[in-house]
């Protein structure tokens, strides 16, 4: 079941992505062709306020052509420890600063094409929401309590793979 990569070739090289292709030997000796989007490591956020509502965003998705409602996230800096990755696009992307921070898990968002893994964590947060958005940023905080969230994905209104995993890690793990 494993496949022996024969030869590597980037295609493309960008700001924070790269696309590889594979020639690799499958079962039985045979050649197959892999593209691979090589991607780093990134964070999402279930940020979880004194009075039990969490913090999500709502932002336009160019890939998309539309407004995606998303759990807080966010690359991580090249060597950058995570957990730290995850309190710096919290304060950025909300203004909120993380009383704690716990990992609930890695995601893998796409196995079949792209290398990325997104470390899951749960934030019990304090202060006042503001925001210090990238200048090409233009993200809108939304509070919600729990029963809101949970009527929001039963009723197809989030499409988002990251804030689905992340959600149903939380109630997992959490609730």
């Amino acid at each position: 079941m494993y496949e022996k990569t024969l030869s590597t070739k980037t295609v493309f090289k960008g700001r924070i992505l790269s696309v590889d292709v594979l020639e690799v030997e499958v079962d039985g000796g045979r050649t197959s062709v892999r593209e691979i989007v090589k991607h780093g490591v990134a964070v999402a956020i279930v940020p979880r306020l004194p009075d039990g509502r969490f913090v999500f965003v709502r932002q336009f998705r160019k890939a998309m052509e539309r407004i995606c409602f998303e759990v807080v996230a966010g690359n991580c800096d090249d060597g950058e420890d995570e957990a730290v990755s995850a309190a710096r696009e919290l304060q950025e992307e909300t203004g909120y600063v993380s009383r704690s921070l716990e990992l609930l898990g890695p995601i893998f968002p796409s196995v079949g094409y792209c290398t990325e893994r997104i470390d899951v964590y749960f934030a019990e947060i304090d202060g006042q929401g503001g925001t210090a958005f990238d200048e090409d940023e233009h993200i809108e905080t939304v509070i919600l309590t729990e029963v809101e969230m949970d009527e929001m994905i039963r009723t197809n209104q989030i499409a988002d793979a990251k804030t689905l995993a992340a959600w149903m890690l939380y109630k997992a793990k959490k609730a």
